[in-house]
């Protein structure tokens, strides 16, 4: 009786429409976070301002990034997608808001962690994806979804990373493992759910267009290339200690993304060209490959490539450009619009793809750094402003026009 009672209390939720659904609060304020963190880190990293923290610039901008950003996000896909695969009600209200908070709080505990303290820091920071974990974990065993146990995994894992990064802050002043760590957990999540939903979302557009040829389902081969990227990321992240790892990391790295190229071919981008909001998908997921083959070139020799071209091409690339492209596809279909891209869309996907580049480009060529990390910061400021400004309206109103 009280589950049904509850069942009927989300289902008649009446307050903020920001509330009424999971990714509306966390598509929205980590858009605007991601914004207005590079904003402040960039001046930050050059010395105009500070901040009322005892972390280094560079450890604050990737733990911002990697814990701050990506898990809002992750939030929002999970709290909406884990309802349609276990056949439960979403999470709403005020357990919604609740966990909404405790993201916040991270926030606010990290910028002014020279007044909180290192204790509290940690306690704060590690509440979200500890609260997300155990709200997605009761989901999928009530609802017997034993099947997506693995997103549950990754959710853990990145709590891991996060604790690894600030245990490694504490001690060294910087994180290897633990952004490593990171890195290859959503890495791995992209090519887990990114291999779902390119080729299904592709797939349902040829069809709407009458084509004949369609994206190879997923095969034995998919699952070979999943393991071999994990293998792959696994050696990545212990090649700092390990001499021998790097080299021997080398061929994996090269091997997955050779894979990873290939499967994506199968899932026929060139036909997609006709609707940004499924080309941006391809566009997102390429930087996964490139992003192997670069890290492998890092491997041999830092000096051809250093690894940041390898981080940036999965950070701002991959991790950037497929979130961007998951939130605006998702709140276009959980509003009630047209899945179409338009040219607000169109701009935002450029400014996205042009600030990956761009950092990867200040990671390969040094002699231009300054203005290339400063052309990427513009661009990314750009991006996930105009996601705000564009989306912002659809997500604080109740579904509809």
């Amino acid at each position: 009786m009280n589950a049904t009672t509850s069942a009927q209390r989300a289902r008649q939720w009446t307050g903020p429409a920001l509330f009424s659904y999971g990714f509306r609060p966390f598509f929205l304020a980590g858009a605007l976070y991601a914004a207005i963190a590079v904003g402040v880190w960039v001046p930050w990293y050059l010395g105009v301002v500070t901040l009322p923290t005892d972390w280094p610039p560079i450890a604050w901008h990737a733990h911002e990034l990697l814990f701050g950003y990506v898990p809002a996000v992750v939030a929002g896909f999970l709290l909406t997608a884990v309802p349609n695969w276990t056949g439960r009600l979403p999470v709403v209200g005020w357990p919604l808001a609740g966990l909404f908070a405790f993201w916040l709080l991270g926030r606010f505990a990290i910028a002014m962690s020279d007044w909180f303290g290192a204790a509290l820091t940690a306690i704060a920071t590690l509440s979200f994806l500890a609260g997300l974990g155990a709200v997605i974990g009761r989901e999928i065993l009530v609802g017997r979804n034993w099947k997506n146990l693995k997103v549950l995994i990754i959710v853990v894992m990145l709590f891991a990373a996060q604790a690894l990064f600030q245990w490694e802050v504490l001690n060294d002043g910087q994180s290897v493992y633990g952004a490593r760590l990171a890195i290859a957990t959503t890495i791995t999540l992209i090519v887990l759910i990114g291999g779902r939903i390119v080729p299904s979302f592709t797939g349902n557009w040829l069809r709407q267009r009458g084509a004949q040829t369609m994206p190879v389902p997923f095969s034995r081969f998919d699952a070979i290339v999943i393991a071999a990227s994990v293998v792959a990321l696994a050696a990545w992240i212990v090649t700092p200690s390990f001499e021998g790892v790097a080299i021997a990391a080398a061929p994996l790295l090269l091997l997955a993304g050779i894979l990873q190229f290939v499967r994506q071919a199968r899932w026929r981008p060139l036909r997609t060209f006709a609707e940004p909001l499924v080309t941006i998908l391809h566009i997102a997921y390429l930087f996964v490959p490139l992003g192997f083959l670069l890290a492998a070139v890092a491997a041999v020799s830092e000096s051809a490539v250093p690894n940041t071209a390898a981080i940036h091409a999965w950070t701002a690339g991959a991790i950037g450009t497929m979130t961007l492209a998951v939130m605006t596809r998702a709140t276009l279909g959980h509003t009630g619009r047209t899945l179409t891209a338009g040219a607000a869309t169109v701009a935002i996907y450029g400014l996205v793809v042009l600030a990956a580049l761009t950092r990867i480009g200040a990671a390969v060529f040094p002699a231009g750094m300054d203005w290339l990390l400063s052309g990427s910061a513009v661009a990314w400021i750009g991006a996930f402003a105009g996601f705000s400004l564009v989306y912002g309206p659809l997500l604080v109103r109740r579904r509809g026009p």
